[in-house]
């Protein structure tokens, strides 16, 4: 899994460049948003099963008919299986954040999702609402614990949702 600092000097290095004032300046917004990283990545960890609950019951509230006869979260099977993706990307988007690189989303979360999902009939714009709930329901707790610029939340979540790229229901 690459992080920012050695996705920067990878790309310096395969053109043989010293770092230049673009660089050192994405350095210092990774670093100067270091201690709020690593503030997500706990409170994550620490609320990931609520964090997802929440995320859960919003969506249903948007998309109630997910849980109707024929809905793709009837069942408790299927429910229980939303739960657990919702928690997947929670999880693989607290690596990025702490990363600071989607690398890790696109290795183990997207290679193949969408295959996955077409195959097993599961609809995507869904768990694109899902993940973009997830993403508000997360930066509005940070925002509570203390975290006032919570914009480096945005990109792992948006990447997943641009990358899945799917919003109809």
């Amino acid at each position: 899994m690459r992080d920012t600092v050695t996705g920067l000097i990878s790309t310096y290095d395969i053109t043989g460049r010293y770092l230049d004032r673009d660089a050192i300046d994405s350095l210092k917004v990774y670093f100067g948003s270091g201690n709020d990283r690593v503030k997500a990545a706990a409170y994550i960890s620490a609320n990931a099963s609520s964090l997802v609950k929440a995320t859960g019951a919003a969506l249903y509230e948007r998309v109630p008919e997910l849980l109707r006869p024929g809905g793709n979260s009837y069942t408790t099977r299927r429910y229980a299986a939303c739960l657990r993706d919702l928690d997947y990307y929670l999880r693989y988007s607290s690596y990025a954040l702490v990363a600071g690189n989607c690398d890790v989303l696109t290795e183990r979360v997207l290679n193949g999702l969408r295959e996955t999902y077409n195959s097993l009939e599961v609809p995507v714009g869904p768990t694109v609402i899902a993940i973009q709930i997830m993403k508000d329901v997360l930066k509005e707790e940070l925002t509570t614990q203390g975290i006032d610029d919570t914009s480096f939340v945005d990109v792992p979540f948006d990447h997943l949702t641009r990358e899945l790229g799917e919003v109809s229901v």
